[in-house]
This record gives C-alpha cells, structure tokens and sequence, in this order.
C-alpha cells in the first residue's frame, strides 16, 4: 500500500507542472504531506550491524567466562559477609515490666512511668571499630502510599516555604500555626536511645555524619528551624530541639529517608573503640517508640562492616549460584557437541525442509 500511494503521488505531481517546468503550490504541498521516508541508509534500514552467529565453541566458551568470573566473586562475597560480627538483640518484650505484659499500650502510652531497661549482651568475636549501631523495626509499613506523602520537601529545604503545609495533613498545623517539620513521617520520629557501658566504663557513641552527605546539603535548610513540633496532645515520637536547624538534626534526617520494605534498620551512631571477644556490654534503653499499637518488634543491632557492607549472605549465594549454573550448562553443551554433533549451517534442519505427511482423504 505504501507504494502504491508514492506512485499515486508522482503521477499527479507529473501533470501539475506550470510552463517554466517548475512544480505549482498544490503539488508542492502534496510533496510535503508525503509520508515516503528519505533515501538514507537509516530511514532503509541499510546501517551496518554486527550479527554474531552463535556456534558451539562461542556458546560454551561463554558459559565457561561467566561461570569462571562469578564463582570466584560469589566466594570472596560469601566470604566477607560472614566475616561480619554481628549481634542482634530484641527488646521490646522483655523490656515491658511483668504486670504490664498482657497491657502493653498501657505502659507505653504513660508519661509517668519508668521505660528504662537494662541489657546484657556478649560479643562473640573481637569486633574492629567502627562498630555501628542500628535500630531495627519490624511491621513497619514507611512505604506506605499516604504516609510517604505526608511530608513538605519544600518546608524542610527553605524557611520562606514553612506555611506549604497542603501535603501534611493531619499532621499540618497547630491552633492555625504551621508545624516544622510537618506531616506523619517526622512526627513518627523514633525516639528510643540507647547507653553503652564495657567493664563499668561507658563508651561514647559518636552520632555525626550518619546521615547521607546529599540530604543534608540538599533536601534540609540550615535556615530552618523546628517550630510547634508535637505540640498538640497526641504525640507520635520524638521531640526536636528549636535552637538546632534541621540539616543538623540527623536523626531526624536518617528516619526521613522512608524504607522500601516493612522490615528496615536505621543507623543510630557509632562505636569507635574496639570490643573484644567475651565483652559483656551494658545497654541502657529508654523503651519510649510505641511498636506495640501495631505489632511491631524493636530490635538493636551492633555490626561491623566490610568491603560489602553489612551482612548480607544472598549476593554471595546468587554468584555462586549463577556460576555453577553457567559451568553445568558449558559442561552439557560440551558433552552435547563430542556425542552428538551436528555441522553448522545445515540447511536440513530449517522448518520448510523438513518433511511432512499430508493427510489423505
């Protein structure tokens, strides 16, 4: 059909010629509602291309390259991650006094009840500093679609947009004065803290530069200023200091940044002494986030690190996995190949020459 038309086309351009032999206005403009591509070698799809054939040696040998390359990483990886000391400890259960274990709303919701609690924990193996501590949150939904939106980036970023509020509801304002920072993901602040102490000496836990360098230069103003925080009767975590601008509130700045999964840990601070194997640490927990309105589990976490991060077994199992799987597939098309070769471009196997039975009436 496209050639047809084209042909169409020229053959009226043909007798729309005036007598300079020039074309007139109404071919010209027939010319240009022409869909006919130009004659170039990309609009004729003549570009030169590499076009591999994919023979026994090439496919096997490809195989083998991956297989040879991913084990190797998915041993190394495998590796550091277990080299990872890690401790992990629960405590939202055993930090709730006896005769509130069937109540537990009920001694977290109290603002005069104790919530400290003391912990024991035992290092395991020597563990080099940085040591970092990480609070983890379990049935904990950040990625939902209305908490994540209740939140004003501009408000956080400039002082001139503290009254852009429109996205922060309920959590906007107070008796008709905005709220600094607004919405439910800073309201929701997590507010337990955590004491060390090793051999009745307390160790310092350093809390700068935890949060991502870019958030704090680029998504907090130093300008702005915490103002009519959980200040209204339902308080939902923890409390800022006004005096101190937002881009140095970096607690607030690491729960901001949302989690994608309902399991997450956050960074709290640093251990920048070295604990050694059969430590015995005395945590001091002020129990105060409220994880028990919504099933939720507290946890604290003291991890070292690697060259991989954390640790995190499954990258090391998925190279192994996808080398070895590579190294059976070479090793299938290599016993394939010696026992039942077949030579290449053998137009016998093409669909149209194979022969088919027709049925008979």
């Amino acid at each position: 059909m496209p050639e047809t038309s084209n042909i169409v086309i020229d053959i009226r351009m043909r007798g729309r010629k005036n007598s300079n032999g020039e074309l007139d206005e109404a071919a010209i403009a027939l010319k240009k509602n022409s869909r006919k591509p130009k004659g170039s070698k990309f609009s004729q799809q003549e570009l030169p291309a590499c076009k591999p054939i994919l023979t026994p040696g090439l496919v096997i040998a490809s195989f083998t390259i991956v297989g040879v390359i991913f084990l190797p990483l998915g041993l190394a990886s495998l590796f550091a991650s277990q080299s990872v000391v890690e401790i992990v400890d629960r405590y939202d259960r055993d930090c709730l006094p006896s005769n509130y274990s069937n109540t537990p709303l009920q001694f977290i919701q109290s603002s005069k009840l104790d919530k400290t609690c003391t912990r024991t924990l035992t290092v395991p193996k020597p563990m080099k500093s940085p040591v970092y501590v990480y609070y983890q949150l379990d049935n904990f939904f950040q990625n939902h679609r209305r908490y994540v939106r209740s939140r004003s980036d501009k408000q956080l970023k400039s002082r001139q947009s503290e009254g852009v509020v429109s996205t922060c509801k309920p959590e906007d304002s107070d008796n008709g004065k905005p709220i600094v920072p607004c919405g439910l993901v800073a309201w929701s602040l997590f507010n337990d803290t955590y004491s060390f102490t090793v051999q009745n000496k307390a160790v310092q836990v350093n809390k700068k530069d935890i949060a991502w360098k870019s958030d704090k230069q680029s998504k907090f103003g130093s300008d702005v200023f915490p103002k009519n925080f959980q200040a209204d009767g339902l308080i939902g975590g923890g409390t800022l200091n006004s005096s101190i601008p937002l881009s140095e509130q970096e607690d607030l700045i690491v729960w901001m940044r949302t989690a994608a999964l309902p399991t997450f840990r956050k960074l709290y601070g640093r251990i920048e002494t070295d604990l050694e194997a059969n430590d015995v640490i005395e945590v001091q927990i002020q129990n105060n986030y409220n994880s028990y309105g919504y099933g939720g589990k507290k946890k604290l976490v003291l991890s070292t690190t690697t060259w991989i991060g954390g640790r995190n077994d499954f990258l090391g199992v998925a190279y192994l996995f996808i080398g070895g799987l590579n190294l059976l597939l070479a090793m299938f098309f290599i016993l394939v190949y010696v026992f039942k070769p077949r030579p290449s471009g053998d137009p016998s196997y093409l669909s149209w020459n194979k022969h088919t039975t027709k049925s008979t009436n």
